[in-house]
């Protein structure tokens, strides 16, 4: 283990603080300044982002307001003449000029590369360069889950020796809550008694069309209860949102510190992603004691393990099937409530700390 490190940090994942990245960012970095207290932080904030709390190992500085020529030049100097002993990219990304020391990102997800379709641009100067560059030049490489490990080194031929598997912490915030919270979070949000929930932003990759086909198709429905703001290319979910009357119920723009009321409260999360990097829905669920159904894709399978159901995400009457049995089945919903308890107690932001201070030790200090 390495003391006295000095980072330099991407911060740029902050400027959007409730989107997993911006998540990511903050917990990790709490996390690892508590881990290694003699360690210390420089971490570079865009203009639209506000730091996150202050921390004597922590110190915040502005990224160049120039679009192109700022991040690419003028910050690698600026990273340069700062001389840390590594530098750290929660974001996933080195800039094109140098930094000047060794470096370790943190890659989430490669969905662009496998369906461009989900997203609403080409982005070709982040996907044909940027991106492809810093998998070439980082000198470990941090994946959130197996499965992006994979992704990393199908689509890039990385080596495994240079990627670290690292999965996400879960806050303490989530966790089983009392009656009495529950009951003024119901009456404050105005949820209904019964509902299957839905967290995330509403965007195609998310796969709501499944959930709202096999949703309309259950006997004994619930309400649906969608948590997110509005993404890109959502204008026919929301076309479909506006025909399925008022059992529907969409939340935007929740305060995050309602969350952990909001999944104690649901009879199951559906969370039918076509693919996730890793996908915090499901864990901040399990972790409320909520029963999640999710789907076979991606790093899902990995993250709830045998803690929840598994529904092909191309097919809505298994996903009816499923939901239909864990809100008809009070003995299912209580095991699967257990399993997730303890499922989600195996990830904690301490231990994603350790793991990544040891990334970050061997591209310091190669073995």
């Amino acid at each position: 283990m390495l003391s006295g490190l000095h980072l330099a940090v991407d911060g740029s994942g902050l400027a959007r603080p409730r989107a997993g990245v911006g998540v990511y960012t903050r917990e990790i970095l709490r996390a690892m300044s508590v881990d290694r207290p003699d360690c210390r932080f420089t971490v570079y904030l865009p203009p639209d982002a506000t730091a996150p709390s202050s921390h004597p190992a922590v110190r915040y500085r502005p990224l160049p307001s120039l679009p192109l020529v700022g991040r690419h030049v003028q910050w690698p100097a600026r990273i340069r003449r700062l001389a840390p002993d590594a530098y750290f990219g929660p974001a996933g990304v080195l800039p094109l000029g140098s930094v000047g020391c060794p470096s370790v990102i943190t890659i989430h997800d490669l969905a662009i590369y496998l369906n461009p379709s989900w997203f609403p641009g080409r982005q070709p100067l982040s996907t044909r360069l940027v991106v492809p560059r810093s998998l070439a030049r980082a000198d470990v490489i941090v994946a959130v889950s197996n499965n992006t490990a994979d992704d990393i080194k199908e689509l890039f031929g990385v080596p495994a020796s240079r990627i670290s598997v690292v999965p996400h912490g879960i806050s303490h915030v989530f966790r089983p809550l009392s009656r009495e919270d529950l009951d003024s979070a119901r009456a404050r949000l105005q949820l209904p008694e019964r509902f299957i929930l839905f967290v995330g932003t509403i965007e195609p990759r998310k796969n709501l069309t499944t959930l709202l086909e096999a949703w309309a198709m259950m006997r004994d429905r619930p309400d649906l209860v969608i948590v997110g703001d509005w993404g890109w290319l959502y204008e026919p979910i929301k076309e479909r949102l506006a025909r399925l009357g008022p059992s529907v119920h969409h939340i935007e723009g929740l305060d995050p510190a309602e969350l952990p009321a909001v999944y104690n409260l649901a009879r199951v999360l559906a969370h039918p992603a076509w693919y996730e990097g890793f996908g915090f829905p499901p864990l901040e669920a399990m972790a409320c004691g909520t029963p999640v159904v999710v789907s076979d894709r991606a790093s899902l399978p990995e993250v709830v393990g045998d803690a929840g159901l598994i529904a092909a995400a191309d097919d809505p009457d298994a996903w009816r099937k499923a939901l239909e049995k864990v809100v008809g089945d009070s003995d299912l919903a209580a095991d699967l409530k257990r399993r997730g308890i303890l499922r989600a107690a195996q990830f904690s932001w301490s231990r994603s700390a350790d793991m990544t201070w040891r990334a970050v030790d061997r591209a310091v200090r190669p073995a």
